[in-house]
């Protein structure tokens, strides 16, 4: 048996850059890994099984719609596999995607414009370190490391991707100066989200910068001392990892 580490990502900018003939969106995007991982064991078997425990195991399918399922599938291999979820589900961290890149890095797959087509973070979770993303996620361009803490602030809410994509070119395309072009569209789609920026830029006194297509919230630096002010969010203090 194989026990890995699979990283969350943090996408600190996202610019999106044009439309694919295929309906993928253009991205040009600076992603870093994050200490913070879940642990993913795998062992050959015959049939592929997923087991899911930890604590944010709740609401994490096991069924084919794992995006683990889909990857060693692509790969052409079956295992039985058990995941501890460290990293909230639905937040925008990449936790389902890093699962799925670790199984293709343990597979020995390699081929990122395939692997981009299960989802758009599994390139960079499969190279990690700090990176700029381009294409619809599959250009991966290594950059320097950066040593950064960041608090993440992750609200009972989902949010799902496609919908912000889709609302984002129903907006016209809107840039934002947090450097994430996705914040409004992710507004549209949940408005709640809102009310989160407000509180916790109440509680922190600094204004957050949405990670990706949302729900997660983050902030340079070390601001776990406002997770009493926040009830019902995940305040994670972590840092990058090279």
């Amino acid at each position: 048996m194989s026990t890995l580490r699979a990283n969350a990502k943090l996408t600190l900018s996202l610019r999106i850059t044009g439309l694919r003939e295929d309906g993928y969106h253009l991205i040009d995007a600076e992603m870093v890994s994050l200490a913070l991982a879940d642990t993913v064991e795998i062992d050959e078997a015959p049939v592929t099984t997923i087991g899911i425990d930890g604590p944010f195991a709740e609401g994490v399918p096991t069924d084919r719609s794992n995006l683990v399922t889909r990857a060693l599938t692509l790969a052409g291999r079956t295992a039985r596999v058990g995941i501890t979820k460290n990293i909230p589900n639905g937040g925008g961290l990449g936790g389902g995607s890093t699962d799925a890149a670790a199984v293709l890095v343990w597979a020995g797959f390699t081929d990122l414009q395939a692997a981009s087509a299960l989802g758009a973070d599994i390139p960079f979770c499969m190279t990690g370190g700090r990176a700029r993303v381009t294409g619809a996620g599959e250009v991966i361009e290594p950059l320097p490391p950066r040593d950064l803490v960041v608090t993440l602030f992750v609200p009972p809410l989902h949010v799902p991707t496609p919908a912000v994509y889709r609302a984002w070119d129903e907006l016209g395309g809107p840039h934002h100066d947090s450097g994430n072009d996705l914040t409004d569209a992710a507004l549209a789609v949940e408005p709640e989200l809102a009310r989160w920026r407000d509180m916790i830029r109440h509680a922190t006194g600094q204004v957050p910068v949405l990670a990706g297509s949302g729900a997660t919230w983050f902030l340079r630096g070390d601001h776990s001392g406002a997770a009493s002010a926040l009830p019902g969010a995940a305040v994670i203090t972590t840092n990058t990892r090279p």
